[in-house]
């Protein structure tokens, strides 16, 4: 059992051995060892807005903002929020560990869609004009189409803005 093919294979495991080694030192040496999360930022801390040029960067920022206030209210990070309005199952088991009901959840998301309202306004991307019929709007919304107007801000304005085609210029005026 000790002819060539042994041999070959012998190489092999070696060579696999030593490739796994270089491969741990690369890790240690990069700071593999003392590697840790970033943190995510406070959603009770304002964030700036950017400076939106299309319906599609209005809707992705007024969508954070919205997550970000009703993390707030809620007393959970941002992405904690997001996972749990993904499906109504990750919904449930949300409200299960922290305790809380639909009802405080809408209060919660009602306040983030305000919040972000504010926000947009604030920053120039949303005109006082809007502004102010839609804060009363969000307000009494029910949580569902609360819930889905967070999820699906980007892809609702971006799909207003490519149904409007050039007229899209004139709603962004009317925004911003």
């Amino acid at each position: 059992m000790s002819g060539p093919i042994f041999t070959r294979g012998r190489v092999l495991v070696g060579v696999a051995v030593v490739a796994a080694l270089a491969l741990v030192g690369a890790y240690l040496a990069a700071g593999g060892a003392s590697y840790s999360p970033e943190k995510t930022q406070n959603p009770c801390k304002h964030r700036a807005w950017t400076e939106p040029e299309n319906l599609g960067q209005i809707a992705n920022q007024f969508s954070i903002s919205a997550l970000d206030g009703a993390a707030c209210e809620l007393g959970v990070s941002r992405e904690t929020l997001a996972r749990a309005l993904a499906t109504k199952q990750a919904r449930e088991r949300f409200a299960e560990r922290y305790g809380i009901d639909d009802e405080k959840l809408a209060e919660a998301i009602r306040a983030g869609l305000v919040r972000a309202v504010d926000d947009a306004e604030e920053a120039g991307a949303l005109s006082p004009i809007i502004a102010g019929p839609l804060r009363g709007t969000l307000e009494d919304i029910p949580l569902d189409e609360a819930i889905e107007i967070v999820k699906g801000a980007k892809s609702f304005l971006g799909n207003v803005e490519d149904f409007l085609g050039p007229a899209g210029e004139l709603l962004e005026g009317l925004l911003g």
